[in-house]
């Protein structure tokens, strides 16, 4: 089971809809906020999504 931190470094004005409600599902909801998820297709397809508004601090395998 290998888990990633992402961090959330992007605001949310003018970005999509859709852009705004991946980052809800994945917890991101103040600027700085880090949070861990299990790697799974969903969830990396989650964050590639969002590249440009969240970076990966550190993977744990």
């Amino acid at each position: 089971m290998t888990i990633i931190k992402i961090k959330r470094v992007g605001s949310l004005v003018r970005c999509p809809q859709e852009q705004k409600r991946t980052l809800g599902a994945l917890g991101l909801r103040k600027i700085n906020r880090v949070v861990e998820h299990e790697v799974t297709p969903t969830n990396f397809g989650m964050v590639k999504n969002v590249r440009d508004l969240v970076s990966i601090v550190s993977v744990i395998i």
